[in-house]
This record gives structure tokens, C-alpha cells and sequence, in this order.
């Protein structure tokens, strides 16, 4: 190979890599400027959260559509028309004068950036040769990896030391860049100059999906607010969701030129691939949700000493992704997602035996384990699932596969968020019926406490209800700790569920070029 080419194809890298982690970080930087936003623009705590979940549902909307976008349009007008969207979106979201308009705004910047990762993904596996595609998709993972970890630190930076605004306005300068990049370095593939003309615009399609994602994605952020199905509202866009989702296959199906190519998943690899990228983005996501919430509700860290816990577990991801990008040339991927998921299960295994009395390292090092594993998922499943594809159906597989990923990680969070109530409500139950007068364990405590708040110049009538007071709220941590230890457990038997759907998944050569090539 030239060093033209070798020089070419890292550029290309570079140039994809930096819209998507863009797209990635800005997934993740607003969430801990909500409360600022929310005085800014005064707005309730309700109202506020449609700031993420606006951007959440158009980047639903918009995933699964990539592929048939790039052909109607030519894929490099695409994305650098996406990159342009994007950057606009991002100096107008910081320039909002009021919710309404910032959360315009965002509907806008997350429809223009649901094609971003896909586009960038599909671009890689064309750009690199069948044996460094491992190679090429932990280098676009290490991209991937930065945002999660760099986004929340950055964001509360941001919104601390200058305003929630300039969260938004930091897109400007990559934007710019990443679009004269785009212009000088990404070219259309053959198959994608061919004419559009006779490509029919299925409004159908668009519709349903556009209505089919829009509710999903409410049901699942808006579910456990309104108590699930015990709310008419869940119920009518559970409704919805249904219908809407059954006639967008059936139109898909029978149409010639459909805007999501559903027959993809005739291809058993394929969809054995996509089934374990939903499971994994569950666990994932619900994980990330939950390890952070129990050291600050629980155990009374800061959002700060938080975040200390889970980075050295995206510090691991980081350093193992080009370890096994380098050992996918050669050896089965599908040996090495089957470590990835016995790891992230032994993660998820470790942190269901904390306790409310461990130190740092404590929680620190299964992070650790589960960055580790994570490592060896992602890399090896997105080559592995996408090795069987065409060229000309790359754009609508990695459409589809970040698609279920991110719906993945939707309904992981809903479920862990209602798991977490019901099970606290649940050993709140058990443990209160040992707390009473005449449990002897229960009485000592009880009279620790209250000499314990007399000896500190409390009287004892007050002393007896404020004793009484910390007893409950030892209950309650407790049972906290018992809810989040469950669900802790149930994550890791997820990551087991589906180690033999890797059965169905098929090895890809690294020798030829298979139907990539095709």
C-alpha cells in the first residue's frame, strides 16, 4: 500500500471521528447543566428534562434513516450538510431565550446528529481493508469512549466556571473544522453516484417511523414519572408505540424502496448481532445510571468524587479498544466478546456484595472490570455484525445497530429507574417489621443513639425523636443498598442471557473481502 493511501485513510479517521465525538459529547454534557438551565430559563423540573429527551427521540427518529438518506442525497453532501445542522443548532441552543426554543433547537441538533456515528462507522469499515477493520473500529471506539468521559467533567466545568451556554458554543470551532476536513478528505463511493432519481420517497415510512420512536422514547423517559400503566398517557403512547411500530414493518416490507431496509435482518449473524448490542447497551447504560446515583444518595459523594469512580474504568476501555482492535486481525471475534460479556457479568457480580461501608477502591476496581469487558464487546461485536453487510447496505446496518444500542440503553434505564423504586419500596417493608420496641438489637441501637444526642446537649424528649429519625434513615439507606444490589444482579445475569446467541454469529474472514467487497 502507498504512503498516499496509508496518509489518505488516516485522515478519513480523523475527519469521521470528529463529528462523531462531537455528536458523543453532547449527548452527555448537558445532563449536569440541567439545574442551571433550569433557573436560567425558569422552567420546572418536569419541563427541563425535555432538553435530553427532545435531543434522545429526533436522534431516534433519524438513526435507522441514515442509509436511505446518504443514497437520496450522496453521503458526503450528507454528512457535511449534518455537520453544518449541527453546528448551527449548537449556537443557536446556547442562544435561546427560552425553554421552548432551546428545546427547537435541540430537536434540531439531535436529528442532525443521529447520523452522524453511523455515517462515520460505515465510512470506516469502507476506508480500512477486511483484516484492520477490528483496528479501525477500536480507534473510532477510543473516539466514542472520550465522550462519555470527558462530557460530564467538561460540562460542569463549563457551567460552573463560565455558563450552561458555552456547553453548546464549544461545538463551534470542531464543527468548522471537522466540515473543511469533510470537504477536502471524504469522497462517495461508486455505488453512491449512481442517479436517486427513481428512488421513491416513502412518506409512509417516514411518518410511522418519525411517530413509532417519538412515543417509544417517551414511554420509556416519562414511565416510571407517571407510574406506567396505571397513567392513560403511558397507556395511549404504549398504544401508539405498538401500532405505529407494526405498520411501519409492514409498510417497509412492501415497499421498493424502503426508508429502513428491514430484510437486513434475514441475515441470522446480523440479527444475533443487533439482539446482544441491545442487551449490552441495557446493561450499559442502566449501570452507568446506577453506580453514580448510589455513591451520592447513598454513601455521600459528590458529584465530583462520583465521576473519580467512574473514570478509571473509561481510562481502561480507552487503553484495552486498540489491544484487541490490533488482536481482531487475527484471532475470532467471537471469542473475545465472550470474555467482554463474562467480564462485564463478574462486574456486575462484584458490585452486587457492596455494602455501605466500603472505601473508594472498593467501588472503584469493578468499574474497572466491567471497562475492561466493555472493551472487549464493542469492538469485536461492530465488526463482527457488520462483517456480512454489502457496501451498498453498510449506511442502513450501522444505522440500525446504533439504533438498537441507544434503545437499549433507553429501556435499561427505565427498568433499572422503576426497579429501583419498587425494590426499595419492597425491603423498606421487610426491614421495618424487625424495627420495633421489642427487638433487643433494635433497643440498643436505639439507646446508643439517644445517650449518644443527650450527651451532646439534646433534651431527651427531643433526643427520642430525632433518635428515631436516624433510625429510619438507616433503614432506608439500608434498603437502598438492598434495592441497588438486586438490580445489580439482575444486569449481570443480562450479560450472561445472551452468550449463546454468539453461536449465531458469523466469523469474518480476514483474508478476503467477503460482501463488503461485494
Amino acid at each position: 500500500m502507498s504512503t498516499d493511501k496509508i496518509i489518505n485513510k488516516w485522515l478519513i479517521t480523523i475527519t469521521v471521528m470528529l463529528p462523531a465525538i462531537m455528536e458523543i459529547i453532547d449527548t452527555s454534557v448537558a445532563n449536569v447543566a440541567l439545574p442551571h438551565m433550569q433557573g436560567s430559563l425558569n422552567a420546572g423540573t418536569d419541563e427541563v428534562t425535555w432538553v435530553l429527551t427532545s435531543y434522545l427521540v429526533a436522534n431516534a427518529v433519524v438513526l435507522p434513516m441514515t442509509g436511505w438518506l446518504s443514497r437520496l442525497f450522496g453521503r458526503k453532501r450528507f454528512l457535511m450538510t449534518c455537520i453544518v445542522l449541527f453546528t448551527l443548532a449548537s449556537l443557536l441552543c446556547g442562544a435561546s431565550p427560552n425553554l421552548a426554543a432551546l428545546i427547537f433547537f435541540r430537536v434540531l441538533q439531535g436529528a442532525a446528529g443521529g447520523a452522524l456515528i453511523p455515517i462515520s462507522q460505515a465510512i470506516l469499515m469502507e476506508t480500512f481493508p477486511p483484516h484492520q477493520r477490528g483496528m479501525a473500529m477500536a480507534i473510532f471506539g477510543v473516539g466514542a469512549m472520550f465522550g462519555p468521559i470527558v462530557g460530564p467533567a467538561l460540562g460542569g466545568w463549563i457551567t460552573d466556571n463560565m455558563s450552561w451556554r458555552w456547553i453548546f458554543y464549544i461545538n463551534l470551532p470542531i464543527g468548522i473544522i471537522a466540515m473543511i476536513m469533510c470537504a477536502f478528505f471524504i469522497f462517495d463511493p461508486d455505488y453512491l453516484r449512481q442517479k436517486t432519481s427513481a428512488l421513491k420517497i416513502d412518506y409512509w415510512g417516514i411518518f410511522l417511523l418519525v411517530v413509532s420512536m417519538g412515543s417509544l422514547q417517551v414511554v420509556l423517559d416519562k414511565g416510571q414519572q407517571e407510574d406506567w400503566f396505571n397513567s392513560p398517557f403511558i397507556i395511549t403512547f404504549s398504544i401508539i408505540t405498538v401500532v405505529s411500530l407494526i405498520a411501519l414493518i409492514w409498510v417497509e416490507l412492501i415497499h421498493k424502496h424502503p426508508i429502513i431496509n428491514l430484510r437486513l435482518f434475514k441475515n441470522v449473524s446480523f440479527s444475533a448481532g443487533n439482539l446482544i448490542m441491545f442487551v449490552v447497551g441495557f446493561a450499559l447504560y442502566s449501570s452507568i445510571m446506577l453506580i453514580p446515583l448510589f455513591l451520592q444518595t447513598l454513601m455521600g459523594y459528590s458529584a465530583t468524587n462520583a465521576g473519580m469512580v467512574m473514570a478509571p474504568g473509561g481510562v481502561a476501555t480507552l487503553i484495552t479498544m486498540p489491544l484487541v482492535g490490533a488482536a481482531l486481525a487475527s484471532r475470532d471475534g467471537r471469542k473475545i466478546i465472550f470474555f467482554g460479556l463474562l467480564l462485564g457479568a463478574s462486574s456486575m457480580f462484584i458490585m452486587q456484595g457492596l455494602n455501605l461501608q466500603g472505601a473508594f477502591w472498593n467501588y472503584t476496581w469493578p468499574r474497572i472490570v466491567l471497562g475492561f469487558g466493555l472493551a472487549m464487546i464493542f469492538v469485536p461485536l461492530t465488526t463482527v455484525t457488520l462483517a456480512s453487510i454489502s457496501r451498498e447496505e453498510m449506511g442502513n446496518a450501522t444505522g440500525m445497530f446504533s439504533l438498537l444500542r441507544n434503545i437499549g440503553g433507553s429501556v435499561g434505564i427505565a427498568i433499572a429507574a422503576t426497579l429501583l423504586t419498587r425494590y426499595q419500596q419492597f425491603y423498606q417493608t421487610s426491614l421495618v417489621a424487625n424495627v420495633n420496641p421489642y427487638n433487643p438489637i433494635w433497643q440498643m441501637r436505639f439507646e446508643s443513639l439517644k445517650q449518644a444526642l443527650v450527651s451532646k446537649g439534646i433534651v431527651a424528649s427531643q433526643a427520642d425523636s430525632k433518635a428515631l429519625g436516624m433510625m429510619y434513615g438507616a433503614v432506608r439507606q439500608q434498603a437502598g443498598a438492598l434495592a441497588f444490589n438486586r438490580i445489580f444482579f439482575i444486569i449481570g445475569l443480562a450479560f450472561l442471557l445472551v452468550i449463546p446467541l454468539l453461536f449465531l454469529l458469523k466469523r469474518p474472514s480476514h483474508t478476503e473481502g467477503g460482501s463488503m467487497d461485494g
